[in-house]
This record gives structure tokens, C-alpha cells and sequence, in this order.
């Protein structure tokens, strides 16, 4: 029987990623043998894949591609901000924003089956993301994309690997560029107050209509509170009405008219923006593996 070193795991590990132990006995049913271990690790990368595929991704990536005039952003998840720093997880990100820019998939699933090749895995971008599921060993998912055409120019903007901006203008670039760049730090929900969607100014309408009335103020007083508070909330969150981050001197809509530039659209991703992220309680597990030892005892 081979002697399986230390170093063989190690150097096994760094070609796959995969977990020590399973390179362990990789090596060993492999009796050694550096290649068949590999081929074995991703015989077994299937079953890695669906077992992970339960678990969740709130970690990940924004990436963003500009091609022939068009352009695509696209939001890649997975378990770890470990991985996020991965070289294949990362490949896999940027080559699949490019693909949605340059082929206009209409969803994930389209997405998914356009070809590609990584890492040996292929032929489809599905493939390579079920193969680095198991070299990786965490779950990773195409969360969201949006396609953007040429309708309008396009300029972006990427807040390290969590946070991008794409927006759609007309007139000076720079101007725009500092637009997304704004968005990315001040993250209004809406242009301007009248696109702010109704279900948030009820909602801020009822935490003022509740202030309001531990004021005990008279009820018109009350009224005009409550009016004051929404009007200075849709002011803070819709994107022309905003102080520029760049010029307190200035709103963002005063800056572009000042640019001769027309912002159309924007659309922010925010990685994990939404996704319930599970909390451990290491302590209270311990406690309930304790409790449930001393019952079965």
C-alpha cells in the first residue's frame, strides 16, 4: 500500500481546492497516484454539488461588462467572503457577465446553458459551475442580471467585488461616471420623488403618522408632521434631489444640467442585498448537543 505524504495532500489540495480529507482518500483509493487521485476527486464532484446546493449564498460578487456598446451587470453568490478571492470563482464571474453582454440571455437558465469552458469542466457555463462547486466545496448560484442595450450610453461603476452601478445617459461621461459613483455611496431607490415606490412611502408615512401622534400635538399640527417627514424622505432617497456627494453646494440634478447630461436609468446590485444569511449560535448548539446527550444517557 502508498504511502500517502503530507505533501502529496497539500499539492493534491492546491490543484482542486476540494477539502484535505477528501484528497486523502483520493490518494489512497488512488494508491498514490497524483492523476487518477484528481480524476477521482471530480468523479465524486456531482454529488458534492447537490449537497451543497441546499446551503446558502449570501456572500459574492457584482461583476459588469461592456460589449459592442451594449452592456450587462450580473450578481454571483456564494457561502464565504473566503471564496469571493477565489482565482476560478472569480473567472467564472467575469466570464459569465461578458457572455450575458455579448449573447442578451433572457434568464439565469439561458445563462447558464451558453458554452463555456474552465478549470476542465465544460461544455456549458453550467457545467463549469457545478464542477467548481465541487472543487471548491461551497454552493455558488447566478443570483440575478440585467442586460442593458444601446439605446442610451452606458457608464458604470464597481465598489470593490459588493457593490455596482451601471447607469444610462446622455451627454458627458465623467459627469455620469460620478453619478454611479454617487449612487454606489448615497444608494437612492428612485430618480426622482415621483418614482419612489408607493410601498415605501407608506411605510415611512406610517413611522411618521406613529411620531406624530406621541407628540400629542393637535391634529393639524400632527397632519402637517406627517407630511413633512414623507416629503423630506422621498428628498433623500430619489437621486436628482440628493446633495452631490462631490459638491454639498449642489443636488445631482443641478450638477448634470450644469454638465449638459442626461441620466435615463440607473440600477444598483448589492451583493446579498435581500438574502436571509444564516446566524450561528455556536453556544446554544453546544448547549443542545449537551442537553440531547444527557437525555439519550
Amino acid at each position: 500500500m502508498a504511502t500517502i505524504t503530507a505533501g502529496m495532500v497539500a499539492e493534491l489540495r492546491a490543484k482542486t481546492d476540494a477539502p484535505m480529507m477528501e484528497c486523502k482518500r483520493a490518494l489512497t483509493e488512488a494508491e498514490g497516484d497524483m492523476v487518477k487521485a484528481e480524476e477521482l476527486l471530480r468523479v465524486k464532484l456531482g454529488s458534492k454539488a447537490s449537497k451543497a446546493s441546499a446551503r446558502v449564498t449570501a456572500e459574492g460578487v457584482v461583476t459588469i461588462a461592456m460589449h459592442a456598446g451594449a452592456g450587462a451587470m450580473l450578481e454571483v453568490n456564494c457561502e464565504t467572503d473566503f471564496v469571493t478571492k477565489n482565482d476560478s470563482f472569480l473567472a467564472l464571474a467575469n466570464a459569465a457577465v461578458g457572455l450575458i453582454a455579448a449573447h442578451q440571455p433572457a434568464d439565469v437558465a439561458a445563462l447558464s446553458a451558453l458554452a463555456y469552458q474552465q478549470d476542465g469542466f465544460g461544455p456549458t457555463v453550467e457545467d463549469v459551475r457545478k464542477g467548481l462547486i465541487g472543487k471548491i466545496g461551497e454552493n455558488m448560484s447566478f443570483r440575478r442580471f440585467k442586460y442593458f442595450d444601446q439605446s442610451n450610453h452606458l457608464t458604470s461603476y464597481l465598489h470593490g467585488t459588493r457593490i455596482g452601478v451601471v447607469v444610462e445617459f446622455n451627454g458627458d461621461e465623467a459627469a455620469a461616471r460620478d453619478v454611479a459613483m454617487h449612487v454606489a455611496a448615497m444608494k437612492p431607490v428612485s430618480l426622482t420623488s415621483a418614482d419612489v415606490p408607493a410601498a415605501l412611502i407608506e411605510t415611512e408615512r406610517s413611522v411618521a403618522t406613529a411620531k406624530a401622534a406621541e407628540s400629542g400635538k393637535p391634529a393639524e399640527i400632527a397632519a402637517k408632521m406627517i407630511e413633512g417627514a414623507v416629503q423630506k424622505y422621498l428628498k433623500e432617497v430619489s437621486l436628482f434631489n440628493q446633495t452631490f456627494v462631490k459638491n454639498d453646494k449642489q443636488t445631482v440634478e443641478q450638477m448634470l444640467q450644469s454638465a449638459k447630461t442626461t441620466v435615463k436609468a440607473f440600477t444598483m446590485y448589492v451583493v446579498g442585498e435581500g438574502i436571509e444569511r444564516r446566524v450561528d449560535d455556536f453556544a446554544a448548539e453546544v448547549a443542545a448537543q449537551v442537553a440531547a446527550a444527557k437525555q439519550s444517557a
